[in-house]
């Protein structure tokens, strides 16, 4: 299986020479291109699912001396990495276990690098250790998070490096919900988090040590420095920090380390994860292997279909998750990846493309395996495991970073990779990793192979038919997973003086704000304390007797400015308010809540200064300060309409440039109106279904959809037209000065 064969038409990337009669491939890897760094790892371990890498991880930890560096997307001190060894003196759960480590070694310093997420994605998450809740990490233990990402993206990196010698980069983070057993058996009692059970959780890590760790080390580095404005010092003494207990399944092995990280002033944009990602698809000849928590992609989606269009071109099998994560996924992430599978399906006349997903009897309805891993196996020559979904995001919106492993016609390093490969179907299929390199054998295809070793119970199974997406939601969907940030430039210049009327605002920007504000009163009644309350009537009573409360408008109406300041959605303090005092009431309690709020904001800009405020909203920000000195009301109401910032920052740089109160409190009220009016709405209506779906006015639902549309064609009609009028006076007032 680890002969290499020669790609039939175009060209190959990979051509291979002979050697001592060994045939070599020569490498795929090109720093700068596709990758940050090509290099070697002297060993690697290859770990399956969270009960493998969590016990790996404490026991590299237990060894370290000087430092050990996490950076996560997530991280969860209450956690539990093992369950051996209840009497050894050793905690279990992670942040105990973080604290004994530098009680017994006083030298030794822990780095977290935790991502600044916003309030929504808080609901699972631990409250921050900062606030003195919870766990107390002592000194030697640094928490930090990382705010540097660009608007709407993440930082989604994976890595923890030990001593700078050891060094575990993939898919999990140390988190709550990702330990599980590689039998992924549906009734696991230790699959708990927080009291409650979670459905089998799939995923991969790569542990390697050498210069390749050396590398990662060399990443993190640079990350805590951009984040935190401090250095972390390399270790100049470094030992052997291989613990006896890691099982080493490659030695001395090519490894190239791939990045995603969006543009940032001053630094460009890296694309190495997408980059290697076209090339291997582009070097395969006989198979490519496909296991990703997501599959949307168009890049590699059409590199993918290039080759299933090929007569000879390689054999594609792609492992997903079935369901997706509630209601908001299921529309867009699901939506796209249906979108794409589709695709596939028309090009493949050769019928080379397999899409499973893994199904184990016995679950809750409602829930599957859930296929977090993001890995990739070409003919047995190239292993790829890392944190870089098969999405727009990962490709350059996140923070991203992969490790691939290349065997260079080296049948050792081929082996492994086979039997990896073999090893990760045997568990989805539930039989022995040899029962599938004996069926391959037998069948000559991967196809062949899993379609003989399907049964009853755990197995692998083939999507079938997919629901029909209107054009409209795939459009929409595509907001949620962009190619690339929106830049602030293009942004802000939609309110330059010089632009053209011509230029039409896109229409996804109108349709994503209906969205989401469905989606947040939708996620209103299941995520938020109202969730705990079963019955409608309940909690409709509950809010309207708050409601009753003469203090209660106050408070509603106060709320509004500490949610701008913490970015929480403010339009689920609308919904709470028009339960509470009802529709129209509702509306202008919300509507005064959010003026007070921009006040509040503008204020705050008037006593810190504009020194202050341009230190925080940073150079290209403060273009937006250029807009509000030139137009006053007309450009806070823009802004306030379609925000080219957040809501805080625009009330604190309105308040630096000293622009008129009237215009800030007017140009609030006017610009956010149409949105509170369509969060009004959409709340009583929704209000209504929870008592009585059929008394949902859909009529009405969709003349405000209309009216929230035209009002924002209508102001932008406007808008321009005395962007040009003030254009056209202005050489004329020039002539008489």
């Amino acid at each position: 299986m680890s002969a290499p064969i020669q790609i039939a038409g175009g060209e190959n990337p990979r051509r291979t020479r002979a050697n001592n009669g060994r045939r070599v491939t020569p490498t795929l890897f090109t720093p700068g291109r596709n990758c940050y760094r090509s290099t070697k790892a002297n060993r690697v371990a290859l770990l399956v699912d969270g009960e493998h890498y969590f016990r790996a991880f404490a026991h590299a930890a237990l060894l370290a001396q000087h430092s050990i560096v996490i950076l996560a997307w997530d991280f969860d001190s209450r956690m539990r990495l093992h369950w051996e060894d209840e009497n050894s003196g050793v905690p279990a759960t992670l942040g105990a276990f973080l604290n004994y480590l530098v009680e017994r070694r006083p030298a030794l310093h822990i780095y977290i690098l935790n991502w600044d997420y916003p309030m929504v994605f808080g609901t699972d998450r631990e409250f921050p250790p900062l606030y003195g809740l919870g766990w107390s990490p002592p000194r030697n233990v640094h928490l930090c998070y990382d705010n540097t990402h660009v608007v709407g993206g993440s930082h989604h990196q994976k890595i923890v490096v030990i001593d700078d010698a050891v060094a575990f980069s993939g898919g999990l983070d140390l988190t709550s919900r990702r330990w599980d057993s590689c039998d992924h058996k549906a009734d696991n009692p230790r699959r708990v988090a927080n009291g409650n059970p979670y459905p089998p959780f799939h995923d991969l890590m790569a542990a390697v040590d050498g210069e390749a760790a050396r590398v990662l080390a060399e990443i993190a580095r640079a990350r805590w420095s951009r984040a935190t404005g401090t250095r972390i010092p390399p270790v100049r003494k470094q030992s052997d920090g291989w613990p006896p207990e890691l099982k080493v399944e490659m030695t001395d092995v090519a490894v190239a380390v791939s990045r995603t990280e969006p543009p940032q002033p001053g630094r460009p944009g890296v694309h190495e994860v997408e980059q290697l990602y076209l090339d291997m698809i582009a070097a395969a000849r006989r198979y490519i292997y496909i296991e990703n928590q997501y599959f949307t992609s168009k890049k590699l989606g059409a590199a993918l279909a290039e080759r299933l269009a090929e007569e000879d071109g390689p054999e594609v099998i792609i492992v997903l998750r079935y369901l997706s994560h509630g209601w908001l996924e299921e529309n867009t992430m699901h939506a796209l990846r249906t979108r794409l599978i589709k695709k596939l399906r028309a090009v493949d006349r050769w019928n080379r493309c397999r899409i499973f997903y893994p199904h184990v009897p016995g679950l809750k309805e409602g829930t599957c395996v859930d296929i977090h891993s993001k890995a990739m196996i070409v003919d047995d020559e190239l292993l790829r495991i890392g944190s870089a979904n098969f999405c727009n995001r990962s490709m350059g919106m996140d923070s991203e970073c992969d490790l691939t492993f290349e065997a260079r016609g080296n049948p050792r390093i081929s082996d492994v990779i086979a039997n990896f490969r073999d090893r990760l179907l045997g568990e989805h299929l539930d039989v022995p990793a040899q029962d599938v390199r004996a069926e391959l054998e037998r069948a000559g295809t991967l196809a062949g192979a899993i379609a003989a070793l399907q049964r009853e119970g755990r197995t692998l199974q083939a999507f079938g038919e997919l629901p029909e997406w209107p054009d409209v939601v795939i459009e929409v969907a595509a907001v949620a997973d962009p190619e690339r940030p929106a830049s602030i430039d293009d942004l802000v210049k939609e309110f330059s003086p010089n632009l053209e009327a011509g230029k039409a605002r896109p229409k996804w920007q109108i349709i994503l704000g209906v969205m989401i504000a469905v989606a947040v009163m939708t996620a209103a009644w299941k995520y938020t304390p109202l969730a705990q309350l079963a019955d409608p009537d309940v909690i409709i009573k509950a809010a309207r007797e708050f409601g009753s409360r003469p203090w209660a408008p106050i408070v509603v109406m106060l709320a509004y400015t500490p949610a701008c300041v913490t970015m929480f959605p403010r339009p689920l303090i609308t919904l709470f308010a028009i339960v509470a005092f009802g529709a129209w009431a509702g509306f202008g309690y919300a509507l005064a809540g959010i003026v007070i709020a921009a006040l509040a904001t503008y204020l705050g800009g008037r006593l810190a200064g504009r020194a202050r405020v341009r230190r925080l909203a940073g150079p290209k920000l403060n273009r937006v300060s250029e807009i509000l000195r030139k137009r006053g009301l007309l450009a806070m109401t823009a802004v306030r309409l379609v925000p080219v910032a957040p809501f805080a920052v625009i009330g604190l740089v309105a308040g630096a440039i000293r622009v008129r109160v009237w215009h800030v409190a007017l140009g609030t009220a006017i610009g956010n109106a149409p949105g509170t009016l369509a969060t009004t709405v959409f709340g009583d209506q929704l209000q209504a279904a929870l008592r009585d779906p059929s008394t949902i006015n859909y009529w009405l639902v969709g003349a405000v959809l209309l009216l929230f549309a035209v009002a924002i064609l209508l102001f932008r009609r406007w808008f321009f037209g005395r962007s040009h009028e003030s254009e056209g006076s202005a050489p004329a007032r020039a002539s008489h000065a």
